[in-house]
């Protein structure tokens, strides 16, 4: 019996001996999902991937469940959420990101002395997830972790310039009915004005005194992957580097990290 169960095992492929039909179906939603610019029904899925529509059925259902795939306010459609992309946030890919930034705004801070730091987009906010600060006994710096509110921070705003449709989607969708949608609705000129500037500059919400600089590291899509935020500060009796030389400075980390 074990001479023919070993013959067997040798004459069936690594991929057929170690099948998991309902994770294959899992994966070939979310491939097809993130081959797609739109949204697709369930019958439009069921139809590509050529399954019965009670196995899709259940498998949307826990996709929806855990955060990978979201379904439209109308509830007929279904697209890929951002969870891959924020799970993607917590390992190499963010590693590289960091550590590649970090000698680069270690020198920004030299230059411009000013400090600087680096937001990455997290579901429905964001956070800090690195900084450098300038020389001196008195500066002012964000701390690394700290969350990062989409719609009152110089980063969250632009990130919410340079989002994609879906992150739009998502984001509306999330916060309908809510004081939240009112306020996007009424920032979307704002955020269309930092959009066609490439940057953001203005008094920071957080802290009197503090001017925000923000520009985008851009995916090839043209979407921001992150963002860089200069708190710039003027001390007394110092000449800083102005604004505009900071916020060129700034510009140039962020061409040299996009994708």
């Amino acid at each position: 019996m074990t001479s023919a169960t070993d013959d067997l095992t040798k004459s069936m492929s690594r991929e057929e001996l170690y099948r998991a039909p309902a994770l294959d179906k899992g994966l070939d939603i979310l491939e097809l999902l993130a081959s797609r610019s739109d949204a697709l029904t369930r019958a439009e899925i069921v139809k590509e991937l050529g399954r019965g529509a009670s196995e899709i059925y259940r498998m949307l259902e826990r996709l929806v469940a855990r955060g990978y795939v979201y379904r439209s306010a109308e509830g007929d459609r279904f697209a890929l959420s951002m969870k891959l992309f924020v799970l993607g946030q917590h390992h190499p890919p963010l590693r590289r990101l960091t550590s590649r930034a970090a000698p680069m705004m270690d020198a920004f801070a030299l230059e411009a002395g000013q400090s600087c730091h680096l937001v990455v987009r997290e579901r429905d906010a964001a956070v800090v997830v690195a900084n450098a600060a300038a020389s001196g006994d008195w500066v002012f710096t964000v701390r690394v972790g700290t969350p990062i509110d989409l719609l009152a921070t110089s980063s969250g705003q632009l990130f919410l310039a340079y989002q994609d449709d879906q992150s739009r989607s998502e984001l509306v969708a999330h916060w309908r009915g809510t004081d939240r949608e009112k306020t996007l609705r009424q920032l979307e000129p704002l955020l269309t004005d930092y959009h066609k500037a490439g940057h953001r500059i203005d008094k920071s919400r957080q802290i009197f005194g503090v001017s925000d600089i923000s520009v985008p590291i851009l995916s090839a899509e043209g979407h921001a992957i992150a963002i860089l935020t200069c708190p710039y500060i003027q001390r007394v009796g110092e000449q800083p580097v102005d604004m505009q030389r900071t916020l060129a400075l700034l510009q140039h980390v962020a061409r040299e990290l996009g994708v």
